[in-house]
């Protein structure tokens, strides 16, 4: 399929520098001296605190600049883990915070360095959403801590300016771009400490982003490129795990690619809005925040071949260039929703994850709450379309079980 591609663009980029391989870690102490950083925290969970010795050791590379740990950062970001964090910072007098975990750590690292730095709750500082307007996220002017993360998981927090966490009543958002890192750490022996599930749910969670993305019609060159990029490691990825391949190369590769998904918005990539991407995202946001057991990726399994399956038809060039990423080539364009559907579901079926959420286990009474709170999900419905659609959202949501 042909697409419009555009060598008229303007590309904006901000330093970050980046640590990669064996030994990354230690080059730590160096970053933190760069940064003006002589009292760093270090924030992780508490796995990676207790089971790993990763704090230990960048203790020991930092150049006796680290202040302190704060090992209490749990699953999906709990705002009062962070506010906890927060603390811990001010009485320990930190200069500079270091994140070391995957996602989840990462945001954490983000909120506690704008709530060391502004004024207000938690709730008064994160993005506002109007019932009857377009969102407001406060204007944090305050000059932030500089932050270092070091990953044990590639993830596409790992370099941005927004970070939600789940707050008592409502998921909050938190939006600057002074909170993205000064640094990255890669390192391959932190990288081989996250668990085998852990891994798969990240990955099929970015494959799934990679390949919805490949829906895109028109782009700048750079970010046609860099969409294509994106695309072909993320199937390297889900065809090395499925295969049981989970060694150093895939795990560096999943920071790569991650690294770069984030790296298309700079390139001039736009955001492939295609209906499917949409409310599989709202529809998982609501999964994973109502089951807490329930990891992001898995949620995107389990969700995204049924919702596409349901609601390709409304996009059909989007669809027709997804197909020809797959290499599939259906007999008529109608069938082409339940063939990538289908194609799809086996892939990541394959990784061993379930692909139904009557497999994952999810009672059918979720369904009404979940559609509720997915129908407010401006992230995934900016223009407030989905509240037309209550109908027909509700019977893609059913058949997903």
């Amino acid at each position: 399929m042909e697409r419009e591609i555009s060598h008229d663009f303007r590309v904006v980029s901000r330093p970050c520098r980046i640590h990669s391989g064996t030994g990354a870690l230690d080059r730590i102490g160096e970053e933190l001296a760069r940064a003006g950083v002589s009292r760093a925290l270090v924030l992780c969970g508490r796995s990676v605190a207790e089971g790993t010795g990763l704090p230990d050791r960048i203790e020991a590379a930092s150049d006796g600049r680290v202040a302190g740990v704060f090992p209490g950062v749990r699953k999906d970001t709990p705002i009062e883990d962070v506010e906890a964090a927060a603390a811990m910072a001010r009485e320990a007098g930190a200069d500079g915070l270091i994140a070391l975990g995957g996602g989840t750590v990462v945001q954490a690292a983000r909120i506690a360095a704008i709530l060391l730095a502004e004024e207000g709750p938690p709730e008064a500082l994160a993005t506002q959403y109007p019932e009857d307007g377009p969102a407001i996220s406060p204007r944090l002017m305050a000059p932030k801590l500089p932050i270092l993360n070091a990953l044990t998981i590639g993830t596409t927090a790992q370099d941005r300016g927004g970070s939600p966490a789940k707050g008592p009543a409502r998921r909050l958002e938190f939006f600057d771009p002074k909170t993205r890192p000064a640094a990255l750490f890669w390192d391959r022996e932190a990288l081989a400490t996250a668990p085998v599930a852990m891994l798969k749910a990240t990955a099929a969670m970015t494959w799934w982003r990679a390949v919805l993305d490949m829906g895109y019609l028109r782009a700048t060159a750079l970010a046609d490129l860099n969409r294509r990029e994106v695309f072909a490691i993320s199937e390297r990825i889900r065809r090395a795990l499925a295969a049981g391949d989970d060694g150093d190369a895939v795990r560096a590769d999943l920071c790569l690619v991650t690294w770069l998904m984030n790296r298309a918005a700079d390139d001039g990539a736009g955001t492939v809005d295609t209906w499917a991407s949409r409310v599989c995202y709202a529809f998982s946001t609501e999964l994973f925040h109502r089951h807490g057991e329930v990891a992001q990726g898995v949620a995107v399994a389990a969700l995204g071949p049924n919702v596409l399956r349901e609601t390709g038809h409304r996009d059909p060039a989007a669809m027709q260039a997804i197909a020809a990423a797959l290499g599939l080539k259906p007999r008529r364009a109608g069938d082409l929703p339940a063939l990538l559907a289908d194609r799809i579901r086996a892939d990541l079926a394959a990784l061993g994850l379930p692909v139904t959420l009557r497999e994952l286990g999810i009672p059918k009474d979720s369904a009404a709450p979940m559609l509720a709170r997915a129908l407010k999900n401006f992230n995934a419905d900016p223009k407030r379309e989905f509240a037309r659609e209550e109908d027909w959202l509700s019977r893609v949501l059913a058949a997903c079980w």
